[in-house]
């Protein structure tokens, strides 16, 4: 009985890790953003974006020197951080930050390895601390179409 305990709560804590993990990050469409649409609740899509988000602003590319120089600034790392992951996410978990926002429609190339280890500092950072939370703007369908062609 008592295994049959320690199992189900070891279940239950991974269910609330993945939990929170699906809450570290969020995609919002360009589209919803900029016009406003509506979501199921009768609320804008684009007020669930909370007013006080930082801006991680980027460039046209998107790689690990730029990501971690516009988060250093963006969430006011102290002098000491050092400009790699594991600083970025010491100093990030040390942050007053609790909401970034990462536009990512203008962007032209993604380095998806230095992209994917941003995010997972995210969701560890969250997991862990419960901030912060990150909007991640992406292009609409529209434009994604027409910069395919």
């Amino acid at each position: 009985m008592k295994q049959a305990n320690m199992k189900q709560a070891n279940t239950d804590k991974a269910d609330m890790n993945r939990d929170s993990t699906n809450q570290a990050i969020h995609y919002v469409n360009q589209s919803h953003v900029k016009q406003d649409h509506i979501n199921q609740n009768g609320t804008a899509l684009g007020t669930s974006i909370p007013a006080q988000a930082v801006t991680i602003a980027v460039g046209d590319t998107l790689e690990k020197t730029e990501l971690l120089t516009s988060l250093g600034k963006a969430c006011d790392f102290p002098s000491y951080f050092s400009h790699n992951w594991d600083s970025a996410w010491d100093c990030l978990t040390d942050s007053e930050a609790i909401h970034l926002r990462l536009d990512l429609t203008d962007v032209k190339r993604i380095n998806t390895e230095d992209f994917n280890v941003f995010k997972s500092i995210i969701e560890d950072a969250f997991r862990e601390f419960g901030k912060p939370q990150l909007w991640v703007i992406v292009p609409s369908e529209d434009e994604a179409y027409a910069l395919e062609n």
